[in-house]
């Protein structure tokens, strides 16, 4: 990749690294699913009265809107809120790597080999590890369960990105931005419930105005525009790996900012976790490499 590339890279791990210790703050203000409701409203308003639409099937737009908004931090705030730590949470969803990978091999027919599966019984062997650290206030298994899909639904938009082509990443994202807030609103109605709803809004902080600003401008704006632009410039296998330092800068900002202390045994399952993610990435590389260099020794 070209430096410029290298360097929006760059931004978008620092970015998405410290994005999960700014949801937990969020989080002590407004509840889940309003706050995703409030996000994608200022993501979408008044943006989109002053960017055009993206030259898409309006269909493509509602996926990616349902994929990557939607689902992703719908499911992603909800176990940020019953309890799963901000720092395992940025290690977690890299499952999006591998998950992006598998769904590219069923949908766009790109290969899946052993160091794929390989990789993925790694990862969910570091999972496993991570939910039975046995720590007074734990990890969930709700929240774990709930990360997970979060990732998943962040690979289906890496891919319906990927189908969707060049485009003008900063308009779809705005125009995406319209599909994620009457859904969240909805929901937080029925399970988070109006007087719940009122309170926070009557009773919002400089707190949760900051963060709510950071996960709506820079985050969704700045983060996703960048990452989409990655994505149309370069193969969903090279791309997509990138996103495995975001756990360095989320595990250091957690533990700086919110005192969040692992044990031994969820650091040793988060390492797990990303050992596991980085065969699945670069397992084929390094089996050529090695061929190689028994082949130039014989």
């Amino acid at each position: 990749m070209p430096l410029r590339d290298w360097l929006a890279a760059l931004v978008i791990i620092i970015l998405w690294g410290v994005n999960f210790v700014v949801i937990k703050l969020a989080l002590t203000e407004i509840p889940p699913l309003l706050l995703g409701c409030l996000r994608f409203t200022l993501v979408a308003f008044p943006a989109v009265f002053f960017i055009k639409r993206p030259a898409l099937p309006v269909f493509t737009i509602i996926l990616y809107g349902a994929t990557i908004s939607l689902g992703q931090f719908a499911f992603l705030f909800s176990a940020l809120y019953v309890g799963m730590p901000a720092g395992l949470a940025s290690v977690v969803m890299q499952a999006q790597a591998f998950f992006t990978v598998m769904i590219a091999a069923v949908l766009l027919h790109e290969p899946l080999r052993r160091h794929n599966v390989l990789g993925v019984t790694i990862a969910a062997f570091g999972l496993v590890l991570i939910h039975r650290a046995a720590v007074p206030g734990g990890v969930p298994l709700l929240g774990l369960l709930l990360t997970l899909l979060a990732a998943m639904s962040w690979a289906a938009g890496n891919i319906v990105v990927k189908i969707a082509g060049k485009t003008d990443m900063l308009s779809l994202v705005v125009w995406g931005a319209l599909v994620p807030p009457i859904p969240f609103f909805i929901l937080s109605w029925f399970i988070e419930g109006p007087d719940t709803m009122q309170h926070s809004l009557l009773n919002i902080g400089y707190v949760g105005i900051s963060t709510l600003l950071y996960l709506a401008f820079i985050v969704t704006t700045v983060g996703y525009v960048l990452w989409g632009r990655l994505l149309n410039r370069h193969a969903v296998s090279k791309v997509a790996p990138l996103s495995l330092m975001v756990p360095v800068v989320g595990l250091l900002s957690a533990w700086l900012f919110l005192d969040e202390n692992l044990v031994f045994l969820q650091w040793l399952g988060g390492a797990v976790v990303l050992m596991g993610l980085a065969i699945n990435i670069f397992g084929l590389q390094l089996w050529q490499q090695c061929q190689a260099f028994v082949s130039g020794h014989r």
